[in-house]
Parts: structure tokens; sequence; C-alpha cells
């Protein structure tokens, strides 16, 4: 019987993105790395748990969840997220950012001090500035008023994110125009908590940490793994979850958060054979099919 491997999911470092595997195993994953796996023969996708603890039931979950969690443990998980606003007495300190994907893509949102820029990274933010630091209220209370000011967003989608990635603007300077002049009005804004220290403008540019520069469009995206599918691909890029992998079709995309929960094994061939997604304007409209 092959081995077997669980992935915990894309995370990512000082010196770029690494897949880690269940038992804190982890490969770094550098450009021009061949990505290939297969999938167990006959394999269920299982819910990875909540919070550290393994799910009581094992339940099976949908190939396309980017979760990979059943309906209790995604209730568990997210009543103990920051995002949820449940938790009022977190005592770390918080930063405020304007995180920019793309044009007109700019969204607002918060980040504990001792993650440093490994939320930005996490989301794929091509660029970001950081707007001030204070306690957990102070930040969330500063989130809502930009939002509501500003009019951005604390979400933006991934499939938007995708979409603009090749097309990026060439210059620095023009990537981060956007976060320059929604920070300048931002600071000027009444209304700011008294416990949340404002931040200079200082915008960190990930296009290079991304291998963004000269990318070529992708052709599809992975829409799910399935039992006895494989991906194999070299690595070209890296934004956030997601893997631009050169295939013998095209560069195609694979958010790293649908693997979570599969059963994985050593690649069988040379094919890309899980379902694909063409992309809207390269030749086919979109469809989901083994391509």
């Amino acid at each position: 019987m092959a081995q077997a491997w669980k992935c915990s999911g894309l995370r990512w470092s000082a010196d770029g993105p690494v897949l880690v595997w269940d038992g804190g195993r982890s490969s770094a994953l550098p450009w021009g790395k061949r990505v290939a796996f297969g999938v167990a023969e006959g394999g269920v996708r299982r819910c990875v748990g909540a919070r550290g603890h393994a799910c009581s039931v094992r339940a099976a979950v949908p190939g396309r969840s980017t979760g990979a969690r059943c309906e209790e443990c995604a209730r568990l998980d997210r009543a103990h997220s920051v995002a949820a606003d449940t938790i009022a007495d977190d005592r770390r300190p918080y930063r405020v950012y304007l995180a920019w994907f793309g044009p007109g893509m700019v969204k607002v949102g918060i980040t504990a001090v001792e993650r440093g820029p490994a939320r930005l990274l996490e989301q794929g933010a091509v660029c970001f500035s950081w707007l001030g630091a204070g306690p957990l209220m102070a930040a969330r209370r500063t989130e809502e008023l930009l939002r509501a000011a500003l009019g951005v967003p604390d979400r933006i989608p991934y499939a938007e994110k995708r979409a603009v990635r090749s097309a990026l603007p060439a210059s620095v300077e023009r990537r981060v125009a956007e976060i320059e002049e929604l920070h300048a009005r931002a600071v000027v804004l009444d209304g700011w908590p008294e416990s949340l220290t404002r931040a200079p403008c200082q915008p960190v540019d990930h296009a290079g940490a991304f291998g963004l520069e000269g990318l070529q469009p992708a052709v599809g995206e992975i829409t799910e793994l399935v039992a006895g599918g494989s991906v194999n691909g070299e690595l070209v890029a890296a934004a956030g979850p997601d893997l631009h992998l050169a295939t013998g079709r095209g560069i195609v995309v694979l958010d790293t958060r649908l693997v979570t929960g599969w059963e994985l094994t050593q690649a069988g061939g040379g094919e890309l054979t899980v379902p694909v997604r063409r992309l809207a304007g390269t030749g086919a409209g979109v469809q989901d099919e083994l391509f």
C-alpha cells in the first residue's frame, strides 16, 4: 500500500511559501519546483477539525469546500476567530492595515502585531501599509470607521484577486498609489479611538515575493481534488493560498485550501487529472472539465 500524507495547508515563511504536513514536516516551494501528488484511490475528504482538535466524527466534507470543515467544526472555529468579533478579552496589540490586490481592489483589515506581515502574505495582498496599532477593540472600531468613511470592504473574494494577478501595473509606484491616497484620507478622519496610534504610510510591495513579475495569465483553476486524481506542474508563482503551476496545458491555479483533508500519495504520472475550470477569456468560456 502506498504511503499517504495529509497536508495542513500553505504557510508563508521569510524565504517564501511552504507546504505544511500533519506531524510538523514541511516542504519549501521555491520557483521552478515540481509540485506533483496523487489523491489516494477510493479516498474520502475528511474534516480537518477546529482549533487544533480533530473532528470527533471524522465527517466527510465536499471537495470544493475551502474550509475543509464539517458544519460543527466550522462553527467552533468561527466562534474562536478574531474575524468573528466575539473575542473581547484578547489583550494582544493589533494593527490596522490597508491591502491592495489590484486596481480598485483595496480592503481594510486587522492583524495581531506579533504576526507581522504574515496575514497579508496569506491573503495574497500585492502591497499594503499599516494604518495604526492599539488594543483589539480600538482596532475593530477603526476598521469599521474606515469601511464606512472610505467605502472600502473588509473582504475581497479570491476569484477576483486571481483574475487580475497577471495584469498588474508594472511599476511599484503605480501599484502603491491607491494605498497612499487612501492612507492620506484615512489618517485625517475624525473618530479614531484615542488608544490607537496612527502609523505613517510605508507601503510594502509583495510582487517580487509572489513571483508576479512577468506572470503569464492562468488558463484555468482547479475546482476540487478527487479520489484517484493527480496534480502535476512547475511552480511559477504563489500568492496567498494559491499556487500558479505551469502544466502542459498552460498555467493552472491550485488553491491549496482544497488540498487539506485528503490523503495524498506520490504522483503516478505526469498528467493533471482533477477537475479544472477554464477561465473566461482563454478561448473556451467558463466551464468545468478535465481539460
